[in-house]
């Protein structure tokens, strides 16, 4: 055909219309995995803001984290059994809905709230007129009533009625709204793609899609950036007044403007779904065949497409038998045994890795997260996608994706090991993790920060306003430092007097702190900088097997279970991963912490300060467990797909030659008229029939 015969043909007219819809449906998708990416990364960002601004600890952020995965559990795997059978995109569109509301009932809960009040001795008194004697006696404190050095009755029945006691539960709320919408996305988007694209482009869309989604979290954590910088309530406060730096432990940024900006976003993202079609012809010599039909496990074949009238009970009866056959799989199995293992040691470290930055290396949350969206995410994303052109070019088998996803994942495990010798001490605070004498001593006891120097100051031991003496050591306030005049205003405040600064340290050395922690020691830089070597190196090589890793679970078992089979994966990780390990590893992170806040009411808040030696060994020691117990499941997998693929591939290469053999010995014994016969009516022999399905199993 010539090309204006081409461009006339409606045959190829519609051809070309049905791949330009499936290539608009990768784009919608592509933005709608940006947006949920850049919403969940965004969440994973603010940890710490939600844990200071509701003085929560860290198992109980965790929860809150959580939530998102209890969405999901709802409705995951009902959704994406019958999902398949529905129409696709409108689910997804409904989807990306429900995440927008979601995400703007978190960002309203601030709106919701008085302002932030922290504890600070010089919270009132803001000019250079005031003299502030930090360490005083309680019979003075008669004649001077901006320093309260107790609660008054007053605040104590205020503490029942505070208007940010509770409020937490609407933020776990929005977030397990966001974790209903995120359902159907995934999974029906996936299988979507793989009903309807060629099976060799099938990875390589997969890879570019998650490529594409990798940017949402860059920008999610490069936002979380941002607005870690502001202060809570900018715009309603003199910024002027406020005490506190980025890296106090009081700080709490504007955590609730990217809320309300990634529910614009996933807005805006549901729109082309309901547009878009039901199902599409398969890509290449396929286009003008029926969609693929669903194959139901009581034996009946269903075609959704061809008979939208079919009936919700029909499509039920097929759940079960269809969920046992899935996990009568054992390569699956063992495979979803191992997804578990390892989203648990993921879901940790992605929640509390920019937390053990600031608290291991002393850098800012706004810091921790810039570095995180700029350094880690962009290596993940050419990992990815250099790992579906791995597949792509050289065609790799089931067990050959298994073998790279192995591999790659190991090599970083090892490098993950590394991290172990990258670390800071930790700060010198005393009373905690120095004794006053400048000796080395952590202790948990909370009497330890009263000493001789400050025993008759009647401070407080739940107090925490630290500050920073000349010779480089913390302490948790000023009246635990002993300070008896002060001079300056707000952040440039400096007490003076100091006698446990003068006691720690020889005569003639300042007696004087000022606001605020002493930073980290200059080798701690050198320190940091290894680490981010060894974790974007890491976060490289691991993601270059996720593809192979990803295409193995659809391959592993039936085209007609793709869609359940990535919805119980989801499910069962997500579950029994996405929902303890922030609540696990958040314990395990409050056992190191040194100092707690107490709440108006009583109770322990949010942690000041943590021992970063015991932090470094169960934050590290709890990844490296979990990852390395999944390599066992692995393993399992890949012999057990050898089993499955090689050895009949292997027996049909051998018996190949053998009916090659037997052919031609057949085509001298025969008549010439019955050569010519046979050459124009071409027959297939079951060996090669046999040679051609192995073939087509080891390619899809």
């Amino acid at each position: 055909m010539t090309s204006q015969e081409v461009l006339c043909d409606p045959t190829e007219q519609k051809s070309r219309k049905r791949v330009s819809t499936l290539k608009l449906f990768i784009v919608a998708l592509s933005f709608a995995y940006f947006s949920k990416a850049l919403a969940g990364t965004y969440m994973k960002s603010s940890i710490t803001q939600i844990e200071r601004r509701f003085d929560l600890s860290s198992s109980h952020v965790g929860l809150i984290d959580g939530s998102f995965e209890m969405g999901n559990l709802l409705f995951l795997a009902v959704v994406s059994h019958f999902g398949a059978q529905l129409h696709r995109p409108r689910l997804i569109a409904a989807g990306c809905l429900l995440m927008a509301l979601g995400a703007l009932l978190t960002g309203l809960t601030h709106f919701f709230m008085g302002l932030y009040k922290y504890d600070t001795v010089i919270q009132v008194l803001q000019n250079n007129s005031v003299n502030i004697p930090a360490c005083v006696d309680p019979v003075k404190t008669v004649d001077m009533p901006e320093i309260q050095i107790e609660p008054s009755v007053g605040d104590n029945k205020a503490c029942v009625r505070e208007s940010g006691s509770n409020m937490w539960i609407y933020v776990f709320l929005g977030n397990a709204l966001r974790g209903i919408g995120e359902t159907p996305v995934t999974p029906l988007g996936i299988s979507y793609i793989d009903d309807f694209a060629k099976v060799e482009n099938s990875p390589f869309y997969i890879a570019c899609l998650q490529t594409i989604t990798l940017l949402g979290p860059m920008f999610g954590f490069l936002l979380g950036s941002y607005c870690a910088t502001l202060y809570v309530d900018v715009g309603y406060v003199d910024m002027k007044s406020v005490t506190i730096t980025p890296k106090d432990s009081r700080w709490v940024g504007a955590w609730w403007m990217g809320f309300l900006v990634s529910s614009s976003l996933l807005l805006i993202s549901s729109i082309p779904f309901w547009f878009l079609p039901r199902s599409l012809p398969k890509q290449g010599g396929e286009q003008d065949k029926s969609p693929p039909t669903s194959v139901t496990l009581d034996g009946a074949e269903s075609a959704r497409g061809s008979n939208p009238n079919i009936k919700l009970t029909e499509i039920t009866k097929g759940f079960l038998p269809s969920l046992k056959r899935l996990l009568g799989t054992p390569a699956y199995f063992l495979l979803l045994c191992g997804c578990i293992l390892k989203f648990n040691s993921f879901i940790g470290l992605l929640t509390f890795k920019a937390k053990y930055m600031e608290q291991q290396f002393g850098q800012s949350a706004s810091r921790a997260n810039f570095l995180i969206g700029v350094l880690n995410l962009p290596a993940v994303a050419v990992g990815i996608f250099l790992g579906g052109l791995l597949m792509r070019r050289y065609k790799l088998s089931v067990v050959s994706g298994a073998q790279l996803s192995f591999a790659t994942s190991f090599m970083g495990y090892l490098l993950l090991l590394l991290q172990f010798g990258t670390k800071c001490d930790n700060r010198p605070v005393a009373g905690l993790t120095v004794s006053y004498n400048g000796t080395q001593s952590v202790s948990y006891n909370g009497e330890m920060l009263f000493s001789d120097c400050n025993r008759d100051c009647s401070c407080l031991p739940d107090e925490w306003d630290p500050v920073c003496s000349d010779s480089g050591i913390t302490y948790v306030s000023p009246c635990i430092a002993g300070c008896i005049s002060s001079s300056g205003a707000g952040k440039n405040t400096v007490f003076h007097n100091c006698s446990c600064v003068s006691t720690s340290f020889p005569s003639g050395s300042s007696m004087s702190v000022r606001l605020g922690q002493c930073p980290h020691a200059k080798d701690c830089s050198r320190s940091f900088t290894s680490y981010m070597a060894v974790s974007v190196l890491s976060s490289f090589i691991n993601s270059l097997g996720a593809t192979p890793g990803y295409m193995v679970i659809i391959r592993c078992i039936t085209p007609d279970l793709k869609s359940l089979a990535l919805g119980i994966q989801a499910l069962v990780t997500r579950t029994l991963g996405g929902i303890p390990a922030p609540v696990y590893f958040g314990a395990m992170i409050d056992s190191t912490c040194l100092k707690w806040s107490i709440k108006k009411c009583g109770g322990r808040g949010t942690c000041r300060i943590y021992d970063s030696n015991m932090y470094r060994i169960i934050f590290l020691g709890l990844i490296t467990c979990l990852s390395g117990t999944s390599y066992f499941f692995i393993i399992a997998v890949i012999i057990l797909l050898k089993r499955q693929f090689w050895r009949p591939a292997r027996e049909t290469e051998l018996q190949q030659p053998k009916a090659s053999k037997g052919r031609k010995i057949m085509a001298q014994s025969d008549p010439p008229e019955e050569r010519v016969v046979s050459s124009r009516s071409p027959k297939l022999s079951s060996d090669t029939k046999e040679c051609i399905e192995v073939g087509k199993d080891l390619e899809g």
